[in-house]
């Protein structure tokens, strides 16, 4: 190993694991969560839906494949799911100095350090994960230069750190779909573009109702889904007309907030590739990619609501449909980025929705 300083990673509960730093050579705090993908760093460290997040790597080997440059088309990046990383800190058992991949523009440990991200390596992951799971999701914080105050994130409205302070329009189609910011993944907005429709894509909190649209999609994003009060108050306002809702992740828990049921903290969350969710009333089960730490209380869904998917490890909510209104939303992923593709056809779906609002 290469000449690195000692760095130390201290959760509230008074466990320490002890490595080494490969990102930026400072301190930071935040919520102690773990993604069980394979693959996929660069996508997952630039989802906003980890702001405010210490990110846990179960995969042993981080860093082999180095990380892709920022590259815009039409406006959104290319091979990042947001502008920027969106991450605290992270925690790997090991970091790979050396990097291999056709479009690798640096090395992990580099971009980290350019963007003020400090990084822990030679942690035993396998442990840190199962404390995780016994215990729960925990504040923590990565020591390596001066000790730093414990930050729980949990505690401020991260959406609205992440959302966009403006409307922004991309593309021209003939069909108008207004996309709720709430700390949205750029694949979102390239699902949508595919499939021809013009998207505006507005700030969290941004009154669109006087608007023209032909449909609304809620995104994904970070925190507890009951700080963002004024999404929900116009989610509901939404709902009193049929024009296709559809929502994603948070979307999924804001939607069903607005619709009158409640929603809870998971324990640890669902972060990676390898959530399996079965299409309720089928045996159709797919593998989907989440990042996410609250759920849908399904017991308090209206009569008005049906549950679509749950989740095949743990019994939870994993999508919503309303009986009678074309609104329908899932706490997967189905744009992937990382992960599979499985579930991108319910884009088709909601599109469809929107040609064909009587269907």
């Amino acid at each position: 190993m290469l000449n690195q300083r000692e760095a130390q990673l201290v959760l509230e509960d008074g466990s320490v694991f002890v490595g080494y730093s490969f990102g930026y050579e400072g301190s930071t705090s935040g919520e102690v969560v773990f993604n069980t993908a394979m693959n996929g760093y660069p996508e997952s460290l630039t989802d906003p839906s980890y702001a405010g997040q210490i990110l846990v790597t179960t995969y042993p080997l981080v860093g082999n494949y180095g990380v892709p440059d920022s590259v815009k088309v039409n406006g959104i990046d290319l091979f990042w799911e947001s502008n920027r990383i969106q991450i605290k800190g992270l925690v790997v058992s090991e970091y790979s100095h050396n990097y291999s991949h056709w479009n690798a523009n640096s090395s992990l440990g580099d971009w980290l350090k350019q963007n003020a991200i400090p990084a822990i390596g030679g942690v035993d992951t396998r442990m840190l994960t199962k404390l995780l799971r016994e215990r729960g999701c925990m504040l923590g914080k990565i020591i390596v230069d001066g000790d730093v105050n414990w930050y729980n994130p949990n505690s401020d409205n991260l959406v609205a750190s992440v959302s966009v302070q403006k409307p922004i329009i991309y593309g021209d189609g003939n069909k108008t779909v207004v996309l709720i910011d709430c700390g949205i993944k750029n694949n979102i907005i390239r699902c949508l573009l595919r499939r021809k429709v013009k998207v505006v894509r507005v700030p969290y909190n941004h009154d669109f109702l006087g608007d023209h649209f032909d449909g609304v999609l809620i995104s994904n994003g970070p925190g507890d889904p009951k700080m963002n009060e004024q999404t929900i108050a116009n989610i509901k306002k939404l709902m009193e007309n049929d024009k296709p809702l559809m929502g994603i992740c948070l979307g999924n828990q804001l939607m069903a907030l607005a619709s009158g049921a409640d929603t809870y903290k998971l324990p640890y969350g669902h972060r990676g590739h390898n959530q399996p969710v079965r299409l309720n009333g089928t045996n159709r089960c797919f593998i989907t990619s989440q990042n996410h730490g609250y759920a849908v209380k399904t017991e308090t869904l209206t009569d008005e609501w049906d549950v679509m998917f749950h989740n095949l490890n743990d019994g939870t909510c994993e999508g919503i449909r309303h009986k009678f209104k074309p609104f329908f939303a899932v706490q997967f992923h189905p744009e992937a980025s990382g992960g599979p593709n499985d579930t991108e056809f319910l884009f088709d779906e909601f599109v469809n929705l929107i040609d064909n609002p009587q269907s």
